[in-house]
């Protein structure tokens, strides 16, 4: 009776109240049998009392024993949401009553719960007597091996996810992926991606349900096979025959393939089929990889896969816009090649005051209507003023003099293949876009950014979309002196910088000319400093007539090169402007600075007279709260605002060098890293000539003064990342002013 003590506070009053009422109705009977064991009050007591039937009470076993050292589970069944298990875990009644600790620990605030879950054995069980729904209370406790069940049951649930008609494919994908990844995955990040996609849907396929190509399937092939129109080779990312694949060993290994070729697409139409550095050293943006298992999330979810897939080219709108005259270029080039045929030279003459407009008809007009894609009056022989503006246009693009006359030169230019410079320029161009950063501007600043056109020789500066302001600009001499291609952020502008001079300047050109006359240096205004290591420095005082004129603007990087003012204004004048060491001239500083200022400062109000107002002989520097990204971009083919595809020279020789590499390249190889020299700080010890004037006489920095990055942005020189295992570092390249 013990152990039903934490119970009996219920049963305590009924059993005073049924007592009492049998007491009162009973009197005279019960004194006339107070020997008898069996008076009705007794028995109501008797039967009021929970405890077990001798006859159910099994004996006791090993398994009873065990069962006493789940006692410290008790815990977890005091919880109020474990009540709904326990109340099932009622069944068990023999097993329950040989565990009295068990019913000895049940809380007694859960005696109202308990008293619920008596009356639900009584719908079920009704030929029991009232000790049954005692057992049934007591059957509480049982509930802590409930939850032990649990996950036994879960890979049961999990097998039910695998459709039974894909479960033989589902099965060959673990056996592939568990063994054979690498033969259709030859990078770590996608292996493991892959396996962990696979394992977590049970291995069941993604591409196809039993044995047809899901609708992700077909969007993800679409997308493969359109490739070309993106600028990209479709034969890099073959979509399996999936109707050929007829047993589920074909099935899996068309499954991956797929997945493995949508893989290379994602990953060359985002970061390009060739690595910057294949190209040249002088090139640095920052690394945008894509994530496998990003990549198989956003398709295998996306309502269209073909869609999500495409995502992965470059978003920018000048990107799109090569893409549109991509598809022209090529269309003009489909169906059959037509040829025109030599001939007299055709002009159009427009009317003018004193003469009537002059139109002269020859049968080769309409073959030439056809060749530069004039639908309208396609049989007209007529050379009108739309046919003149075509041959106009077609003349601008190949880079030749714009005339509108159809002349030899311009015949044979017409009946040059579509598939050559300009597509292949087109190509190229879009190439370099995938090396760019997918936000070119800052979010805070509404996507502000600059980006320079090297072949173009001009800046703009671009807020929220639109173009803010524009200007020309002097780059860099081709050859040693090429004006780099990077992404960085301007931190600062300098108002009256001091020219530092770069060391290719000072030992390639100055220190040579020292010892050819020794007082040029000061007759160019130049200060000479020797450090006790024996290293030099040139510099040039602030200045109107200093070499980088009244404003320099800085964005750190490696390889030394700024953009700032010049004293130089009559090159801006010229078509061609490649004159400098690397860095870039811009023709409107002043009005170029105010611009940033209001961007980076929209309180301060900057104009370029108030820009002006600085000019003197002590630096100023105006730093930018938020840096904004400056973009240095080779675009030697662009849709201006009209419109209108434009061509430009490739100065550089990018281009030529870019359309070898892809046309024999290498495949996969080409997305490759080529280690390249890293640019030199140092001054080595030089001798120098009688007769120099030396401004600080050997009294300057030792060999640990600072280096010319700090003295050129005043911080710490940009370590030189180390060379890849198994290559020797080359001989070391600066690109200066």
């Amino acid at each position: 009776m013990r152990d039903c003590l934490n119970h009996r506070a219920g049963f305590d009053r009924v059993l005073m109240t049924v007592a009492a009422t049998f007491l009162t109705v009973s009197a005279s009977s019960a004194l006339a049998q107070d020997q008898a064991r069996s008076s009705a009050a007794e028995l109501a007591i008797e039967a009021a009392i929970p405890r077990p039937e001798p006859a159910n009470v099994p004996p006791p076993t090993a398994s009873d024993i065990k069962l006493d050292t789940t006692a410290t589970v008790q815990d977890s069944a005091k919880e109020p949401t474990k009540e709904p298990v326990k109340a099932e875990a009622a069944p068990g009644p023999d097993k329950v009553e040989t565990k009295p600790s068990d019913v000895a620990t049940t809380p007694a605030s859960e005696a109202p719960k308990s008293e619920t879950a008596k009356s639900e054995p009584a719908k079920t069980e009704p030929a029991k007597s009232e000790p049954a729904k005692a057992d049934t209370a007591t059957a509480t406790p049982a509930a802590p091996a409930a939850p032990a069940a649990a996950p036994a049951a879960e890979p049961v649930k999990a097998a039910s996810n695998v459709p039974a008609a894909d479960q033989p494919v589902a099965d060959k994908l673990k056996d592939i992926i568990g063994a054979k990844t690498s033969r259709h995955f030859d990078r770590k990040n996608e292996r493991a991606a892959i396996e962990k996609f696979y394992g977590a849907r049970d291995f069941a396929p993604v591409w196809t349900q039993a044995g047809s190509l899901t609708a992700s399937a077909k969007g993800v092939i679409a997308r493969l096979k359109d490739a070309a129109s993106d600028g990209l080779n479709p034969a890099d990312y073959p979509a399996p025959d999936f109707a050929a694949a007829t047993t589920p060993d074909a099935l899996a290994d068309a499954e991956l393939k797929l997945t493995a070729s949508m893989f290379d697409y994602a990953r060359q139409a985002q970061s390009g089929r060739m690595h910057w550095s294949q190209v040249s050293g002088d090139i640095l943006y920052p690394e945008h990889p894509v994530d496998p298992n990003e990549v198989l999330a956003k398709v295998t979810t996306a309502a269209d896969a073909s869609a999500a897939l495409d995502s992965y080219n470059p978003p920018q709108k000048l990107y799109k816009e090569l893409k549109a005259k991509l598809a022209e270029l090529r269309g003009l080039g489909s169906g059959p090649v037509i040829e025109i045929a030599d001939g007299p030279a055709l002009k159009y003459t427009p009317a003018g005051k004193k003469q009537a407009e002059i139109v002269v008809e020859d049968p080769r007009v309409p073959q030439l209507r056809a060749k530069l894609g004039l639908a309208e009056n396609a049989s007209d022989t007529r050379y009108d003023a739309t046919v003149a503006e075509a041959v106009r246009k077609f003349q601008s693009g190949a880079e030749m003099k714009v005339t509108g006359i159809l002349d030899d030169k311009t015949v044979k230019a017409i009946n040059t293949p579509k598939r050559d410079k300009q597509i292949d320029t087109v190509l190229v161009n879009m190439e370099r876009w995938r090396w760019l950063p997918r936000d070119l501007g800052v979010p805070s600043l509404g996507d502000a950014y600059v980006i320079l056109n090297i072949p173009d020789y001009t800046l703009k500066v671009m807020q929220r979309g639109q173009q803010v302001w524009t200007t020309r600009v002097v780059t860099g001499k081709p050859g040693t002196h090429a004006t780099p291609l990077l992404t960085e952020t301007m931190k600062y502008i300098t108002v009256n910088p001091t020219w530092n001079v770069p060391p290719s300047i000072v030992y390639n050109e100055y220190l040579p000319a020292l010892q050819q006359d020794p007082t040029v240096l000061q007759r160019m205004g130049l200060r000479l400093e020797q450090n006790r290591d024996g290293s030099v420095h040139i510099s040039q005082p602030p200045g109107e007539a200093n070499a980088l004129g009244r404003i320099r603007f800085n964005f750190p990087n490696k390889f030394l090169v700024y953009q700032h003012d010049t004293p130089d204004k009559n090159l801006f004048a010229k078509e061609d402007r490649a004159f400098s060491h690397g860095c870039m001239r811009v023709q409107n500083p002043d009005q170029y600075a105010s611009i940033l200022l209001n961007i980076a400062m929209p309180n301060e109000k900057y104009t370029p007279e108030r820009v002006r107002s600085m000019y003197g002989k002590s630096e100023i520097d105006l730093k930018f709260p938020t840096p904004i990204p400056v973009n240095i971009t080779y675009q030697t083919a662009f849709v201006d605002d009209a419109g209108k595809l434009q061509i430009r020279k490739d100065v550089y020789g990018r281009d030529a060098t870019m359309i070898n590499i892809l046309k024999n390249g290498r495949g996969k190889d080409l997305e490759n890293v080529v280690a390249h020299s890293q640019p030199s700080y140092s001054r080595p010890a030089t001798t120098l000539p009688s007769g120099v004037a030396i401004a600080n006489n050997g009294g300057g920095f030792g060999s640990s003064g600072p280096n010319f990055f700090e003295r050129l942005f005043g911080a710490p020189a940009l370590a030189p990342p180390p060379a890849p295992v198994g290559r020797r570092p080359q001989q070391q390249r600066v690109f200066t002013r």
